[in-house]
């Protein structure tokens, strides 16, 4: 490991407490705590390597439904984070400007134009930042993708596209739906650098993405990081993969899992039983945090459904507005007959 021990122990912690809460997750699904997740075991190296690599104080990632662990790499509020995930509010309880973690886009390829859009306001005020997006082998199909692309390489914008490859586009394996053998391959059609890198490999991510930042910075413009990991668990919680792909695909990359091989080289060079036993504590009381969180969270007062569509909101919002809170107060007035009678 070329990064320092201290950082990779970092690393590891954080991937631990990563997927405790990911496992968590799908729990507080199939209870009702919240309606829906999609799950990124497997992904963890990816996500937390590049998401750690980030300089908070000027640097911004954009996400997409799946970069739980990036959140976590980054502090964010993480029931704040899975207030989304709740039902509670769209996009996140958390403050994107505070935390530079954009809100949860379900969009798919959306992130990428946000990012893009991001870096172009970073360049034309003179500013050190670099975005950082996150899409995967499926979103890359997308227009937006290739707009983005496009964009960056011909203003030279300070913009990392990081594609998680995780094999499956929901139920469509990544050679039926990426021509030209690979992501990453398509950046030289728009004059970026690329990488294509194992995304399993914690450390290899945040190195190159350490790479990504640094070319950006130093006015080298795009990059393209295609690392190639796998979505072990389904695309949601709503989905069997086993409809689609075999058990013998999904034991062969359990060989490969993220966690296990940076334990293997920490213990390696010196981390002992004690170690590991305080990061799955500290995983442990994460999740313990976050689900009380989430069991305790209140609904949403329903007239911030009128209060952030627009900043000056059009005649007929309004006219919705007066109504529902005209209905609202007959609805409480006529409650608070029939209890009293």
């Amino acid at each position: 490991m070329k990064t320092d021990d201290d950082t990779a122990r970092r690393l590891y912690r954080l991937m631990v407490t990563t997927r405790a809460l990911d496992a968590e997750a799908t729990v507080m699904q199939r209870q009702g705590i919240i309606p829906g997740y999609a799950p990124l075991k497997g992904q963890e190296a990816a996500q937390i390597g590049s998401g750690a690599a980030l300089d908070l104080a000027r640097d911004f990632a954009f996400p997409t439904y799946r970069e739980m662990g990036v959140a976590v790499a980054m502090g964010v509020d993480l029931i704040g984070y899975f207030a989304s995930h709740h039902g509670s509010w769209h996009g996140g309880l958390y403050d994107p400007l505070a935390s530079r973690f954009a809100p949860i886009n379900a969009v798919v390829a959306g992130s990428v134009l946000h990012a893009m859009g991001w870096a172009k306001g970073e360049k034309l005020s003179h500013g050190t930042g670099v975005s950082l997006a996150y899409f995967g082998d499926g979103a890359s199909s997308q227009g937006d993708v290739h707009e983005a692309m496009n964009f960056a390489g011909v203003d030279d914008l300070p913009v990392i596209f990081f594609c998680q490859n995780n094999g499956w586009a929901i139920s469509l394996p990544t050679e039926r739906q990426v021509a030209g053998g690979s992501v990453a391959a398509r950046a030289a059609g728009y004059g970026l650098a690329a990488e294509v890198i194992d995304g399993n490999d914690v450390v290899e991510v945040f190195e190159a993405t350490n790479r990504a930042l640094q070319r950006a910075r130093s006015g080298g413009g795009a990059t393209v990081i295609e690392a190639m990991t796998y979505r072990v668990g389904p695309h949601s919680t709503s989905d069997d993969p086993g409809r689609y792909r075999s058990i013998g695909e999904e034991q062969s990359w359990a060989l490969l899992d993220p966690i296990d091989r940076l334990a293997q080289q920490l213990r390696a060079a010196g981390a002992d039983d004690a170690f590991f036993e305080s990061a799955r504590t500290d995983a442990r009381e994460t999740v313990e945090t976050v689900r009380t969180g989430l069991v305790d969270m209140t609904d949403r007062p329903l007239t911030e459904l009128f209060d952030f569509v627009f900043t000056n909101p059009t005649p007929r919002l309004l006219e919705q507005r007066d109504a529902y809170l005209s209905n609202a107060y007959l609805s409480n007035e006529y409650a608070s007959e029939a209890t009293h009678g």
